[in-house]
């Protein structure tokens, strides 16, 4: 196993095995980032990783994850976006016991 040297926000350069360092590339767009959690403070710290970087890491033996885009990003949006006050009464009628009646009523069928 590897030494990764990264950069932590509060404790600033870390070391951690590289079976530490969680590698993830979007199979969509091609966009790379990894993740790991400092030692020193237990903080997760991510960062984008450009593809010479993904190469390297998983070289080192660190696990990679591939994934997907969500699906509604290219799902077609008709009509106006959510208010706050459409979005507080929402919030409202799921307060109530019968709110997925009421939501039911709500959907042309």
């Amino acid at each position: 196993m590897a030494t990764v040297r990264a950069n932590c926000v509060d404790c600033g350069d870390i070391e951690v095995g590289s079976a530490e360092v969680k590698v993830r590339v979007c199979v969509d767009d091609d966009q790379g980032s990894y993740v790991l959690r400092c030692p020193g403070c237990t903080m997760a710290v991510a960062k984008a990783a450009e593809s010479h970087v993904v190469q390297l890491l998983v070289a080192a033996g660190s696990p990679l994850t591939m994934w997907w885009l969500p699906a509604e990003l290219t799902e077609a949006h008709v009509g106006p976006p959510l208010t706050h006050d459409e979005l507080l009464a929402f919030h409202q009628l799921l307060q109530g016991d019968d709110w997925f009646a009421q939501v039911a009523s709500m959907v042309k069928g």
